[in-house]
């Protein structure tokens, strides 16, 4: 019980951790040496530039075709990993031992239990790539000798960070999920004890004759 209860919680805050992933423009950073007031975040959807007089002002990125390879897959994998996350936590919720409509059925809770927890870590690795593909690709280009030293690079954003730990929190939570499921008890419940065949009374009743009917055939 205790370990399918730390695997939805880290479910569900894999899961929360990673739609904000998704739609947070905070993948890249880029601060200008020539205005430091001045900062550029990127995300998969749209870009943003702080300014500490005038705020945040975002715009969202041209075409889908446009966009660089890993931003187009990325923004798959990602709402796919959001929509296995969500199928994953639907699915293994019925089959915690604290769910009582499915109580009588053993066998289906640990069905769902496994389904929910292979869902959750496919979820986790469909968070893990396009993050650490994005991470790869920024390491590359700030290492890039070609380019003059003079022009800004981009570093790694807070939601990189926030994709790790939510790839990693999701992946853990359907490794606990399916290990738990595979301890539950598939064995089916005996049976109410007015519904099991009295064989001792019928033997009993060969033994020793009702009295009454003794006394007749004396």
């Amino acid at each position: 019980a205790k370990a399918q209860a730390g695997g939805m919680l880290l479910a569900l805050f894999g899961w929360v951790s990673s739609c904000v992933t998704t739609f947070v423009p905070l993948w890249k950073n880029l601060n200008l040496d020539l205005n430091e007031l001045e900062v550029w975040t990127m995300g998969l959807w749209q870009v943003c530039i702080i300014r500490e007089e005038v705020g945040v002002d975002c715009q969202a990125h041209g075409s889908f075709l446009a966009l660089p390879s890993e931003l187009r897959i990325s923004r798959l994998l990602m709402c796919l990993s959001n929509g296995l996350g969500l199928l994953g936590c639907l699915l293994a919720a019925p089959g915690l031992e604290g769910w009582r409509p499915c109580e009588d059925k053993p066998r289906l809770k640990r069905r769902l239990l496994l389904a929910g927890g292979a869902a959750l870590g496919s979820a986790g690795m469909t968070t893990l790539v396009p993050v650490s593909w994005v991470a790869y690709n920024t390491v590359l280009d700030f290492w890039d000798d070609t380019v003059p030293d003079i022009v800004p690079r981009w570093e790694f954003g807070e939601a990189t960070f926030l994709g790790w730990f939510a790839g990693v929190f999701l992946a853990a939570s359907g490794l606990l999920l399916a290990c738990s499921a595979r301890a539950t008890r598939t064995a089916v419940p005996p049976a109410p004890a007015c519904r099991r065949p009295s064989t001792t009374w019928g033997s009993a009743r060969g033994h020793h004759p009702h009295p009454k009917i003794a006394d007749l055939v004396i």
